[in-house]
């Protein structure tokens, strides 16, 4: 039995892998960077979140929307700005950010609800980042955190009067070279009930690991259709050969 099973998972996942371009991969292995160095920042508690606090990623590109996935995955509440219609639909259309707004005060309502609740909520503004942060500066609105790369995205006198008032830059966590991210597309004996497909790789995370145990439960809402059916974890090779034997091999496999 065992052999059949795993023999059809497999045929199964490369079926999928086919399906399943290398872009949607990576971006997957990208976003768990940046929430891993996120939620690396919360306390160690069985739930971590960064529930209240503000994140400033400011333009919207590839990176921005990167990170504001991950801090949506995180607890944060995060602001964006952009110029670009079409980045602006794209980061709506994939779940990147939640409002579209033309004015810091239009921002600021929905943001300051938010943080107050300790809600994770992701807004744009339809400005270029440098009037944005400079109105930031001038009234007084400070982020919690920045993105390290951030430094490329923001003027960097903005950056560094951020800093100065107690901002602080968010570097991507130490690599750890004896674990590795893997991704799975659900088997089809759990296409009706993800969740359980959720609950079976948790069962091979440590008890105390809540920071992937919350990577697998939220994920998937905010990653995006086409990553729907996929379900992603970090662990060690051990785990990582178990979970093979279990549900076949994984589409796509980074270092920590």
């Amino acid at each position: 039995m065992f052999a059949r099973s795993a023999g059809s998972t497999i045929i199964r996942n490369k079926a999928v892998a086919e399906n399943t371009s290398q872009t949607v991969l990576t971006a997957i292995a990208e976003v768990y960077q940046a929430y891993a160095s996120l939620i690396n920042l919360a306390a160690a508690t069985e739930d971590p979140s960064l529930g209240g606090q503000f994140l400033y990623v400011g333009e919207l590109d590839d990176y921005g929307r990167c990170f504001a996935v991950a801090a949506n995955i995180a607890g944060a509440a995060t602001l964006a700005a952009s110029t670009d219609p079409s980045a602006l639909r794209q980061a709506q259309r994939e779940g990147a950010t939640d409002f579209l707004v033309n004015s810091l005060d239009e921002a600021l309502r929905i943001l300051k609800n938010e943080i107050r609740k300790r809600q994770p909520v992701a807004v744009a503004v339809s400005l270029a980042p440098a009037e944005l942060d400079s109105e930031m500066i001038e009234r007084g609105v400070l982020p919690d955190l920045l993105p390290l790369r951030a430094r490329a995205a923001l003027h960097t006198a903005s950056v560094t009067i951020f800093i100065s008032q107690g901002s602080q830059l968010v570097a991507a966590p130490l690599s750890q070279t004896k674990q590795s991210f893997l991704i799975w597309p659900a088997p089809a004996e759990y296409a009706q009930n993800l969740a359980a497909f959720e609950s079976m790789l948790a069962k091979h995370l440590e008890p105390t690991d809540y920071i992937n145990r919350r990577w697998l439960r939220l994920s998937p809402r905010y990653l995006g259709s086409h990553a729907r059916r996929l379900r992603s974890i970090c662990c060690d090779e051990p785990t990582a050969e178990k979970l093979t034997a279990e549900f076949g091999p994984p589409l796509g496999t980074s270092h920590g």
